[in-house]
């Protein structure tokens, strides 16, 4: 951070806080203490009877491959109605939530999703400006070697753990950077 956002000033130095631990990116012109905390992914798991929608990437990350449908939160908006957001924008999906499903974190790039598992309400869906296409999919017709993300991947692995028995847990965990 070479300049304040809320003075302009260029006295941004890093450093740790009075009462803090960490460093972060402090104005010495007007005092202001610039947090910069993790992103918050938001986004659904589609169902309808046995099969699941998925949007395939016309966008980078992962261009091409497939994804449930999920996207960065706004402010002003529940993490519920950003993943609604989400599905409406890359699958023109409409989904009545079931419940929230996977709560994953990823440090190394400093995101949290949050998985909302719901029924789709029809099937009027369509490719989204950020995707090429999306389809309904049974466990056995995924492409499971084109899952863009792990936390995608992790998540439609419990999807289909919970359906055989009969019941869904809430899902947490973490995912780690690769060696």
């Amino acid at each position: 951070m070479k300049f304040c956002s809320h003075c302009g000033s260029d006295a941004v130095t890093f450093s740790i806080p009075q009462g803090d631990d960490r460093p972060r990116h402090l104005c010495g012109g007007c005092g202001a203490i610039h947090y910069i905390n993790p992103r918050v992914i938001v986004g659904t798991l589609p169902y309808l009877e046995d099969r699941v929608l998925l949007c395939k990437r016309a966008i980078e990350p992962r261009l091409g491959l497939w994804t449930l449908p999920a996207g960065f939160m706004e402010n002003g908006e529940t993490s519920e109605e950003g993943a609604l957001r989400e599905s409406w924008e890359e699958a023109r999906a409409n989904v009545r939530v079931d419940d929230l499903y996977t709560i994953y974190d990823i440090p190394h790039i400093n995101q949290v999703y949050l998985m909302y598992r719901g029924e789709l309400s029809d099937t009027n869906f369509g490719a989204g400006p950020e995707s090429l296409e999306v389809a309904l999919f049974r466990e056995d017709e995924i492409p499971w070697e084109e899952i863009a993300f792990p936390i995608m991947r992790e998540t439609l692995e419990h999807y289909f753990a919970d359906c055989r028995k009969g019941s869904f847990a809430l899902h947490r965990g973490i995912i780690q950077r690769k060696l």
